[in-house]
């Protein structure tokens, strides 16, 4: 699945990922492939993206928002 967590003014990060963990508003929740359609809010903490090689990408956001569709997630945040 490719995921894009995106600021107004900056790529963070483009990867294929094998799974993405984020902060939810509701606690945190874990994306693996083929996921079911989602989007939520998202508050302060950490996303973790594990990449299709297994390295852990960390970034830390302030809050945001993600959708995950059809193997696509983006993240829109502001960061700290």
């Amino acid at each position: 699945m490719n995921v894009k967590i995106l600021t107004l003014e900056n790529k963070l990060l483009e990867a294929e990922a094998k799974s993405v963990i984020v902060p939810g508003e509701n606690g945190t929740f874990e994306m693996l492939d083929n996921h079911a359609p989602i989007m939520s809010t998202l508050i302060s903490g950490n996303i973790k993206v594990t990449d299709k090689n297994s390295k852990i990408h960390n970034v830390n956001i302030a809050e945001g928002s993600v959708e995950m569709v059809n193997n696509q997630i983006v993240i829109l945040a502001e960061i700290n």
